[in-house]
């Protein structure tokens, strides 16, 4: 489960208590801390336009919750995913990013500096990146909402450690779900994958690795109608989608990778979105509203991938950069120069 920082608690209770809420302006604001943002911090530092980062309710990402990843260029051997986004976060700061630990709960497009509020100060950007990643889809079925944190998990990294030598259920067929099984058989007694074709969608070598695993087995072209249990799992039932047949199976806990929804709610009626929800952006990484850009899984169905994250967030940052120094030029031109939002 992810801690809130003690920092957004604090500034709920000072807004209760009527304190004046503090106004920032800054030059760049990133929100999200996933590769994209962290890399658009470092781009963004290097550029001397101290970018602020806000984290959110995680650092990394998804990324962090990533037990080894082995195909990000530059470390052969594989590293883990907490590992990797420590190391951008580093770097980033190194340059001049900085981080504030902030949830956004409202932003406002339509009012230039753009407005992004949250429990703590309201910030005036002149050039926001959003790199809100995605979330996991829920299944939206009986007992999943209910177990949440009593058997139901979306994190393997996270939660596989309370599930020591007992039977696990994967549901998914896709490089997630065989990613997080192979770390639960480190772990688990069993591991189930349970997916509602009859065959997987990742790739090759997970697919060779899950089939060699002598803790992991498959149920084929079945899915999940209910999750069972009292003050924990403790069973799924289901039925084969080819034969209608009913399925049942006893276990200690359910992890699903059914796909991901992105985070895009703050952004709806102000931003265009594809019929997914996905921010729509050009090659430039530019939406339609003009100094507002995005990067990362945020605006990309296909990909999902560390490292095409990282790359759109640098040429978010860099793309935000030319349309600051646009900005600057036609204010002075116009007789408006402007004082360091960021002094």
């Amino acid at each position: 489960m992810t801690e809130v920082p003690f920092s957004l608690d604090l500034s709920r209770l000072q807004r209760r208590a009527g304190q004046e809420v503090e106004n920032i302006e800054r030059d760049m604001l990133i929100i999200g801390a996933g590769p994209a943002g962290l890399t658009a911090g470092l781009y963004g530092g290097r550029a001397l336009l101290k970018p602020l980062i806000l984290v959110g309710p995680s650092l990394g990402g998804q990324t962090a919750s990533t037990s080894e990843m082995e195909n990000y260029p530059g470390f052969p051997e594989g590293i883990s995913g907490a590992d990797l986004a420590q190391q951008f976060m580093a770097q980033a700061t190194r340059f001049g990013a900085e981080i504030a630990y902030e949830e956004v709960t409202a932003v406002d497009l339509g009012h230039y500096p753009f407005v992004v509020t949250t429990y703590g100060p309201v910030y005036h950007a002149r050039s926001l990146i959003i790199c809100t990643g995605t979330a996991p889809r829920r299944l939206g079925i009986p007992g999943e909402r209910e177990f949440v944190g009593r058997g139901v998990s979306y994190c393997a990294t996270c939660d596989g450690y309370f599930y020591r030598d007992k039977t696990v259920v994967v549901v998914g067929g896709g490089d997630s779900a065989l990613d997080e099984g192979l770390y639960l058989t480190r772990l688990a007694k069993e591991v189930i994958i349970v997916h509602r074709r009859d065959r997987l969608r990742a790739s090759a070598l997970l697919q060779e690795r899950a089939r060699a695993n002598p803790k992991m087995r498959f149920v084929w072209n079945t899915v999940l109608d209910e999750i069972v249990g009292d003050q924990a799992v403790r069973g799924l039932r289901g039925h084969n989608v080819l034969t209608g047949e009913p399925w049942e199976i006893a276990c200690d806990g359910v992890f699903i990778y059914i796909g991901l929804v992105p985070n895009t709610q703050l952004f709806r009626g102000q931003l265009t979105l594809d019929e997914n929800g996905y921010i729509v952006t050009d090659k430039r990484q530019r939406t339609n509203v003009p100094g507002v850009f995005a990067a990362g899984d945020v605006q990309d169905p296909w990909f999902r991938q560390v490292i095409v994250a990282a790359g759109t967030g640098a040429a978010a940052a860099i793309e935000a950069e030319r349309f600051l120094a646009e900005k600057a030029f036609e204010e002075q031109k116009a007789g408006h120069p402007r004082r360091g939002a960021n002094l």
